[in-house]
């Protein structure tokens, strides 16, 4: 399986910033160094700096991305967003994280404002599992709990979720759909909101539990171009679908 993680690192790099002492190799090789555990999984990263290398031909290769945004959304180009969700419709699977929920390609693929309410503070999460036979929640337990992430809360302006495999409580009384799955065409897309830059969550057992969890199952069961091949179409239908 070919995964591609996609992070901004912007934050990181700004020694006067907290995320550079939490993460100083970006949050992108964070969720890079655990996923290669898994010997079938090839990870490469790209960040903001080049973004461009995110080619059609690329995804073609890619079978699961992995996007992180928070304030530089807009400078992703358009045609990076068209192609990261046309190469969903296609079947690649997506997985966006935390504040990407904001990012391009995330809300052309859901075609809503897909806002939420937030808060900047030292709240702990409660992490329920709801949807406890889900693929991406094996191996978890009934919740489990991040000491420390920044607050979101409803309502979240997203569609219908085919899923919710998670719901977030936070000390503060917030509650937020904190893992929410969708079919996008061929393709598998999952948001899952735990990942503040100033907090070492993607080191936390459980959440990389659920981001190899959710790399399986968002992988193609089958590419819009696997059918174009398929010798029971008559010649005449090929490249119709």
């Amino acid at each position: 399986m070919n995964i591609l993680i996609y992070n901004e690192f912007f934050h990181e790099q700004d020694p006067n910033e907290r995320a550079h002492a939490v993460y100083p190799n970006g949050m992108h090789n964070a969720i890079a160094d655990f996923l290669r555990e898994d010997q079938e999984l090839h990870v490469r990263t790209v960040t903001l700096a080049n973004v461009e290398e995110i080619t059609e031909d690329v995804l073609k290769q890619t079978d699961v991305i992995i996007w992180w945004g928070h304030c530089c959304h807009d400078d992703v180009p358009d045609a990076v967003a068209e192609r990261v969700q046309e190469a969903v419709l296609n079947g690649m699977g997506a997985i966006f994280l935390h504040s990407a929920h904001k990012s391009k390609p995330f809300m052309r693929l859901m075609g809503t404002s897909c806002s939420l309410t937030w808060r900047e503070s030292d709240d702990m999460e409660r992490i329920w599992v709801t949807a406890p036979y889900h693929p991406i929640a094996a191996g978890l337990d009934r919740c489990f709990e991040i000491p420390a992430d920044e607050t979101y809360g409803e309502p979240f302006g997203i569609p219908t979720p085919d899923e919710t495999v998670f719901i977030g409580w936070f000390t503060g009384g917030e509650v937020f759909r904190s893992g929410c799955t969708w079919q996008r065409g061929w393709g598998r897309v999952f948001y899952f909101q735990p990942g503040h830059e100033t907090y070492p969550i993607f080191f936390d057992p459980n959440v990389q539990t659920v981001i190899r969890n959710a790399v399986r199952w968002a992988s193609p069961v089958r590419r819009t171009a696997d059918c174009m091949d398929c010798p029971c179409l008559p010649k005449a239908h090929k490249g119709t679908l």
